[in-house]
């Protein structure tokens, strides 16, 4: 068999073999009773939390989902610092250098992990980052790890406020 033979034969098996998988799926067939949606009949078996926070359901749902109160406790404790990324369905908060006017020397960066739906302490991860500034450079500085234990106090804190005015 030629060399173009060959090239032929393995884009043909290439071609059958991506017809044969596309006939595959990760999503399941649409089981919905007839008139009725999707988004209906998800609703009906409990949903999917985006947000957490919601309902108070003892039973463990699927899907991802970050706890509502403590996304938008930790936005209102860092709106001082601009932000670089917010990954509400990741839980992910990235703020951008921020320094503080009386001390332009310096300069820190905030990220903050949210890992559960549940408003629980350790379902938040801060991490505080500084740098100084020396001979015109930024350069990587300690912080003390207790300014991070202060920014998940806040943030707890706030979570809290936010669920309770929540309830009444």
């Amino acid at each position: 068999m030629t060399k173009a033979g060959r090239t032929l034969l393995k884009g043909a098996l290439f071609m059958t073999a991506a017809v044969a998988l596309s006939a595959c799926s990760m999503f399941r067939a649409d089981d919905s009773p007839a008139g009725q949606s999707r988004a209906d009949a998800d609703r009906e078996r409990g949903g999917i939390p985006l947000f957490g926070g919601g309902g108070g359901s003892s039973r463990q749902e699927a899907g991802i989902g970050v706890n509502s109160f403590l996304w938008r406790a930790s936005l209102d404790t860092l709106n001082f610092m601009p932000l670089a990324s917010a990954d509400p369905f990741g839980g992910v908060i990235i703020t951008d250098w921020y320094s503080d006017p009386t001390t332009p020397n310096e300069r820190f960066k905030a990220t903050v992990y949210i890992l559960d739906t549940r408003l629980r302490a350790d379902a938040l991860n801060v991490s505080i980052f500084k740098q100084t500034q020396q001979n015109g450079q930024w350069v990587d500085a300690t912080v003390d790890p207790d300014t991070e234990i202060q920014i998940e106090n806040a943030i707890l804190t706030r979570a809290r406020q936010l669920r309770l005015s929540n309830v009444r």
